[in-house]
């Protein structure tokens, strides 16, 4: 093992850092936000989608919702209209199971239950791996939300067990994921 001086050690970090500071993000265009609505077209706020290297940081912010917690799911088609049967199934590219419980992986498009307050907002922020909003797809993001036929973010009723499809109830609030180009 090399052994270097504390000063030399010191210069090697802030070096380290400021090189990866200087590194150009792979989200130089902006976050990609879902504006979300209620089936009636209520407005309740947005989830943005950042990408990173190693995959997509999604963050939430609604208002409106009942107090409790709810299902959060990425879906495979990127419509809420006429009805939000439109956005499809979970988006499920590696045609896994549905839920982080699932022993052989779970959807890519399953995200951790949303907790709303009682005065019916909620925030969070969570990592998603393998996920890339633009594609084009590789080995670390082997999953793309924007194909054809794009993608949709959906806040459901219930709370999801992470096991059983069914369990996280009907869908609540719906948002078009529309990559920034």
């Amino acid at each position: 093992m090399i052994r270097l001086p504390a000063l030399t050690r010191s210069a090697l970090v802030t070096l380290c850092a400021c090189a990866i500071l200087a590194v150009p993000s792979l989200a130089d265009d902006g976050m990609t936000v879902a504006a979300m609505k209620l089936a009636d077209g209520t407005d309740v706020g947005s989830v943005r989608f950042t990408q990173t290297a190693q995959g997509v940081v999604v963050t939430v912010a609604v208002k409106g919702l009942p107090a409790g917690r709810h299902g959060l799911h990425i879906h495979q088609t990127g419509a809420c209209a006429p009805d939000f049967m439109a956005a499809g199934e979970h988006f499920n590219p590696g045609a896994t199971e549905h839920g982080f419980h699932a022993p052989n992986g779970y959807h890519a498009g399953d995200l951790p239950n949303l907790d709303v307050a009682a005065d019916g907002t909620a925030t969070a922020e969570f990592f998603v791996p393998d996920l890339t909003i633009h594609g084009p797809v590789s080995e670390a993001l082997p999953h793309a939300l924007h194909d054809a036929d794009g993608a949709a973010i959906m806040i459901h009723a219930a709370t999801d067990d992470y096991k059983t499809m069914a369990s996280s109830g009907g869908r609540q609030a719906c948002g078009v994921i529309i990559p920034k180009s």
